[in-house]
């Protein structure tokens, strides 16, 4: 690979954006002024504010301290990291988390050292998507970020605890970007519609036009951006707004060109999800909904189940959820939903997609709707708590193999009672080990089907414990 593949470099800040740039990159803010929300990591004196603030009123510059920044897509990760090389003057480097190697990341370094000792020029290093990074890639940058030969910025979608090294992420303040609500997001669209790095007012956005871009938005700024970029050629480029060109050029200039709710419609076909299935949203989502299949709310289910559905995610995987659920938390108040949970599997492997979906609602309108018991459940983990503890204790001699050569001289099998030839098919007699001898593992619930398995298994731990 050559390095250049993966490497944006600039010698002293960042380049100013062309006018061939997308939209969203053409509007990046200049100044901190410009950030939206992210106001708690921007009051005066934190430790993001003194690190892009070139210095304070006799010059100092705050000492070079690397960042991970965590937040949702569209909250100014990239923003925040080229904020900081612009106002400080510090060389600029953009690594592609998605195309470098390590050996790209040592040269990145190895030349920032090498300036660093020859001049004193600083370096920040940014690089996105930082949790595609291998083990091997984010340990390259350690020696960097502890001596301080660059100035990390690693930005991240996902939660760096399960994403970013430990020791990277020791070496590094962690900073958490919140997603942005609706009216910073709509300051934004609106200063994009009338600055002159953006459309330089070219057009004007109907109310109900900007309302449908700012729910299609779901609070990312760039996504937001995109949308008006997309709407904004949609509109420009229709023959109504020709002729309204030409009109407007006999009178004293050119009239802004119209963007109604259709024109947004047109240009974007299909409304965007906020969902990551390779992101950090990717758990948020499969979390809400097995909460939602457990707290029986059947509409949230469908509703999680679609935006995963609508986001691509694989229907293998959301099966396998769906089985899991069926035994963990519906268990044996309705056995057949573990039936319905494998059913789906098999079928969703068989059909595919987009019919598979039909089969997946089905199954999550049976999970979410049965009566619902963790009870088999908390059952074995009881009795796996106590085996890893050591209370196991010996198999009761008339219990054991009695089968092989020589295991009735040892006493194996003596005395055991077949269950069949006793009353209700329930021998009286002990199965548990000596230590765990009245020991309860499964308490079932009083709901669906269980309430039937309740009753009958009070009437066998009668029968059990009454060994006289």
């Amino acid at each position: 690979m050559d390095l250049f593949d993966s490497v944006i470099t600039t010698e002293q800040g960042i380049p100013a954006p062309g006018a061939g740039s997308p939209l969203a990159v053409r509007m990046r803010p200049r100044t901190l002024d410009e950030v939206a929300g992210q106001g708690h990591l921007l009051v005066p004196g934190s430790p993001l504010r003194r690190l892009v603030d070139p210095g304070d009123e006799r010059g100092r510059r705050a000492a070079p301290t690397s960042v991970v920044l965590w937040g949702p897509p569209g909250t100014g990760k990239t923003t925040l990291a080229y904020l900081i090389a612009a106002t400080s003057g510090r060389r600029f480097v953009e690594l592609s988390a998605v195309t470098a190697g390590v050996k790209d990341v040592r040269a990145v370094i190895e030349g920032a050292r090498r300036r660093l000792a020859a001049d004193g020029t600083e370096t920040v290093l940014f690089i996105d998507e930082v949790h595609r990074f291998t083990k091997a890639q984010q340990d390259a940058l350690l020696p960097s970020v502890e001596n301080r030969w660059v100035t990390l910025v690693a930005a991240t979608t996902e939660n760096p605890s399960f994403s970013v090294n430990s020791p990277l992420l020791s070496r590094s303040l962690l900073l958490t970007l919140q997603p942005l609500d609706v009216e910073q997001v709509r300051t934004l669209v609106r200063r994009a519609v009338e600055d002159e790095r953006g459309l330089g007012g070219s057009v004007v956005l109907a109310e109900d036009a900007e309302e449908h871009l700012l729910r299609l938005a779901g609070g990312d700024a760039r996504k937001a951006l995109t949308i008006l970029e997309a709407a904004a050629g949609a509109a420009l480029s229709h023959p109504a707004a020709a002729e309204s060109d030409e009109r407007a050029g006999q009178d004293e200039g050119e009239a802004p060109v119209p963007i109604d709710l259709a024109t947004m419609e047109r240009a974007i076909d299909v409304a965007a999800v906020r969902y990551d299935r390779d992101g950090d949203q990717h758990y948020d989502v499969v979390s809400a909904f097995i909460k939602s299949v457990r707290g029986s709310d059947v509409d949230a289910a469908l509703h999680y189940l679609a935006r995963m559905i609508a986001a691509g995610e694989d229907p293998r995987f959301i099966a396998r959820r769906i089985v899991i659920s069926a035994a963990e938390d519906i268990g044996m108040a309705d056995p057949s939903a573990l039936q319905t949970a494998v059913a789906a599997a098999q079928a969703v492997a068989l059909i595919g997609m987009p019919e598979a979906s039909l089969i997946l609602a089905e199954a999550v309108v049976h999970l979410a709707t049965a009566p619902k018991s963790n009870a088999a459940y908390r059952g074995i983990e009881a009795a796996l708590a106590d085996v890893r503890a050591g209370r196991m204790g010996s198999v009761p001699e008339h219990l054991r193999d009695a089968h092989y050569a020589g295991a009735r001289s040892l006493g194996h099998g003596k005395g055991y009672v077949y269950s069949h030839d006793e009353p209700h098919a329930v021998a009286a007699q002990q199965y548990l080990p000596d230590e765990l001898v009245g020991t309860r593992y499964y308490s079932p619930s009083d709901r669906g089907f269980e309430r039937s398995v309740s009753e009958r298994l009070d009437k066998i731990r009668t029968i059990l414990d009454d060994r006289s």
